[in-house]
């Protein structure tokens, strides 16, 4: 799977989450999932979970602490579809 694969399947599990529909549209690798698109921390989980499913990875809570920007998580899954 190549970058561009992943940042739509990573936006398509975002979207129903983003508060901030023009932030959405313009996101990017720096784009932060609490500032930028107001998704609260609770919500943050439930896209954490729908990124394990989806790309059927197992996120440790240390990288979970990380994930809140796009270029984190891109890296964070990145890195354990290597270790499969």
């Amino acid at each position: 799977m190549n970058k561009e694969e992943t940042i739509t399947k990573l936006k398509s599990i975002i979207k129903p989450f983003v508060n901030n529909q023009e932030a959405f549209e313009s996101l990017n690798e720096n784009t932060d999932f609490i500032v930028d698109l107001n998704i609260n921390s609770a919500n943050l989980v439930d896209i954490i979970l729908d990124v394990e499913d989806a790309f059927e990875i197992h996120i440790d809570n240390e990288s979970m602490e990380k994930m809140l920007t796009v270029k984190a998580t891109l890296d964070i899954i990145e890195a354990k579809l290597a270790e499969k």
